[in-house]
């Protein structure tokens, strides 16, 4: 792949869209006073730039069947996924204020009645398959729409994870690229101490996969690493994105407390915004 030139003003902007994302997540989970903020503020670069620059997708026509799909298979980061597709234009940011609310849309797990949302997730471990089959209908149908998988590491710890890889490197699915959000924290404690990870990178490339590890906060690194994927020829490619959880709030980086809990007190929903710059 020929040296991808991305301006600086390419950069600001993605960076200052993923902020906003950051402001709305914590403003959503406060409000409904509960939500997993954690996994959503890791992720928010990523699903930027996915949103925002790489994904061939149009709002107004959010079932295009040649649109490119994205399933967030850790579906409890839905505060995020809600955010990054309100300000996509998928539907009005008003609707976030709803967030985990009777009868809204916008439940505390994604699923598949929100415009722009691909698959329900939730139960972790299944988003993989799905997109495995996407990616291979796309083949089947001659289509040449990618697909793209957002795992977290606690994930990795269920078995049908592993399974989905084994069938992405039989049938050579070349448009199937999966990034992980490798923040380390899980539930009740780093990942490392609930279930050791070891070599991700190795144990990823014994199933056959492409492997390219990145900062997942680095904007640049990336988009430079997507298009890598999306030029992949004859295998799907895994990108181990290295994130911090509860990224921009200093009380919740690293705190797998604020895992699934939102800020305790209108003193630290405070100090949220303020250190995101919203207040």
């Amino acid at each position: 792949m020929e040296q991808l030139i991305i301006p600086e003003t390419e950069i600001s902007r993605y960076a200052e869209i993923a902020r906003q994302v950051r402001i709305n997540t914590i403003k959503m989970v406060y409000a409904a006073s509960s939500g997993h903020p954690g996994g959503s503020l890791s992720a928010a670069d990523i699903l930027t730039v996915l949103y925002f620059r790489e994904m061939n997708i149009n709002p107004v026509e959010p079932d295009d069947p040649d649109r490119d799909r994205f399933i967030l298979s850790k579906g409890h980061a839905s505060p995020g996924m809600y955010s990054v597709l309100s300000l996509r234009g998928f539907f009005p940011l008003e609707l976030l204020k709803d967030f985990r609310r009777l009868n809204s849309k916008l439940e505390g797990h994604v699923h598949k009645g929100v415009p722009g949302i691909e698959s329900s997730t939730g139960s972790l471990g299944q988003g993989l398959g799905v997109g495995v089959g996407m990616a291979l209908a796309a083949k089947l149908d001659k289509k040449d729409y990618h697909v793209f998988v957002m795992i977290g590491d606690g994930e990795l710890e269920e078995g049908n994870i592993w399974e989905s890889m084994m069938a992405g490197y039989k049938f050579k699915l070349n448009n199937l690229i999966v990034v992980l959000d490798r923040n380390g924290v899980q539930l009740d404690g780093k990942t490392q101490d609930v279930m050791p990870l070891h070599d991700i990178p190795g144990m990823v490339k014994s199933f056959g996969w492409n492997v390219i590890e990145i900062d997942g906060h680095d904007i640049r690194q990336i988009i430079i690493a997507l298009e890598r994927a999306k030029s992949s020829k004859d295998l799907p490619t895994f990108i181990v994105a290295h994130t911090v959880k509860g990224k921009g709030v200093s009380y919740m980086e690293g705190n797998y407390k604020y895992h699934g809990s939102p800020p305790a007190s209108e003193k630290e929903y405070h100090q949220a915004l303020k250190e995101l710059g919203g207040e």
